[in-house]
């Protein structure tokens, strides 16, 4: 590492600590030859390989420029898409591989896409996934079908569960 007040070609690591987040680490170094102390940042890059066999580094702004397409004219604002990206990042990092297909990233956008927007979902799914036929439609929308009743069978589930909790504390109570 080339110190940035006098190029000296060399540096010493006085102390290394990972961000918040856990994706960087940042390292106090030193010039032994001027002595002044400065801050590094690294981070390790992603790769991805396109269909064609072209590697180029990850990028979260073209996550965010492909399902904007898929979100148009939806209740979805840049803060969501952000989020989407973010989210997508994290779990491509978690893979814990330095070079992934385009395809895997797709795969990773699909499940936070359907969280967002069911109807963005499908679009991007028709897409991405090469929908053919109106079959292929309606078994994803079935899919999105049941998993909704399930989720809201759960939740409705819970939600009796907390009213008998409560109603069992109020009986347990004291009364004045």
């Amino acid at each position: 590492m080339h110190c940035p007040f006098c190029r000296h070609a060399d540096s010493r690591v006085v102390d290394s600590r990972t961000s918040d987040d856990g994706a960087s680490i940042r390292r106090r170094r030193q010039c032994p030859e001027c002595n002044r102390r400065f801050t590094t940042i690294e981070t390790a890059s992603l790769s991805v390989v396109k269909r064609s066999g072209v590697t180029e580094p990850f990028s979260r702004e073209k996550i965010v420029n492909g399902v904007r397409k898929a979100c148009q004219g939806r209740p979805v604002n840049e803060d969501d898409l952000a989020v989407l990206a973010q989210r997508v990042e994290e779990t491509i990092r978690a893979s814990g591989s330095a070079e992934l297909d385009a395809y895997e990233i797709g795969l990773a956008i699909l499940g936070p896409l359907r969280e967002l927007d069911e109807v963005a979902y499908l679009r991007f799914a028709s897409v991405y996934q090469a929908f053919d036929s109106l079959e292929d439609f309606e078994s994803a929308i079935t899919s999105l079908r049941v998993d909704r009743e399930e989720r809201e069978a759960a939740a409705g589930r819970a939600a009796a569960e907390a009213a008998d909790d409560a109603a069992t504390d109020r009986e347990a109570a004291p009364q004045p």
